[in-house]
């Protein structure tokens, strides 16, 4: 499905990193990974241990990232944000606003970052697909959360906002916007293991469990390839029927 395709994922540790490595991998891509922890060359041979076929980058620049892809490969083809950040609960009198800001230049200001640099290459050949891994939150809202909840939703709007800008040039932009999917960074194990935490955060989603990394895995493959060339400017909820 991917096959020769050129893929940058960012937040490779983190979120559906490694899972969106494994399924694009598979299915042919060639998939280059950001991560903080590449910087260290111990931390990069260790992920291409673990997931075979992978290159991980030790920059750390959005821009000097997506040239380095480009100067190997010719092109980049896919350009995945799949940025993650803490969801830290704070009512907003309480709020740390260099907090949000830290949260804002996270989920918002390094995957604009990130598309401003790679738009620039696709434009240039005449395609591409841009995808924000967000989330599901800003549909409904999640009280004490707003920091979090304002920085996803304005990725969502970045997404809808660069499609109508890109889609002359035919790059294809979408945020895959999940919520309730089973991570470590927003769902550690003692979390889980808690029974009746786990009730609590079961009780609020429809269908009445945690979305699996494989299902993720398969919506972010869809978005990435070319059966999704004619799907732009959606924020594409996957949260259980949270999202309604």
């Amino acid at each position: 499905m991917l096959k020769n395709k050129v893929i940058l994922i960012t937040d490779a540790l983190h979120f559906l990193g490694k899972t969106g490595c494994r399924v694009m991998i598979g299915e042919g891509a060639t998939v280059y990974a950001q991560d903080e922890a590449f910087s260290d060359a111990a931390s990069r041979d260790a992920f291409e241990k673990e997931i075979p076929g992978v290159r991980p980058l030790a920059e750390q620049d959005p821009t000097e990232l997506v040239e380095k892809v480009v100067a190997a490969e010719g092109r980049i083809d896919v350009m995945i944000n799949n940025d993650a950040y803490p969801a830290i609960k704070s009512a907003i009198d309480e709020a740390d606003i260099e907090e949000f800001r830290r949260t804002l230049e996270a989920l918002m200001v390094r995957g604009f970052h990130f598309a401003k640099a790679a738009s620039k290459h696709m434009k240039k050949v005449g395609r591409g697909k841009i995808l924000f891994i967000s989330s599901a939150a800003p549909k409904n809202g999640i009280p004490n959360y707003s920091m979090y909840v304002a920085a996803r939703g304005g990725a969502n709007a970045l997404a809808q906002t660069l499609a109508k800008e890109l889609a002359r040039h035919n790059i294809q932009v979408n945020a895959l916007a999940p919520n309730f999917i089973e991570s470590p960074d927003y769902f550690p194990k003692e979390l889980l293991e808690n029974e009746a935490a786990f009730k609590k955060i079961t009780s609020q989603i429809p269908l009445g469990r945690l979305g699996t990394q494989e299902e993720a895995g398969d919506y972010l493959l869809f978005l990435a390839s070319d059966k999704s060339n004619y799907i732009t400017g959606q924020v594409l909820y996957f949260a259980g029927g949270w999202a309604i």
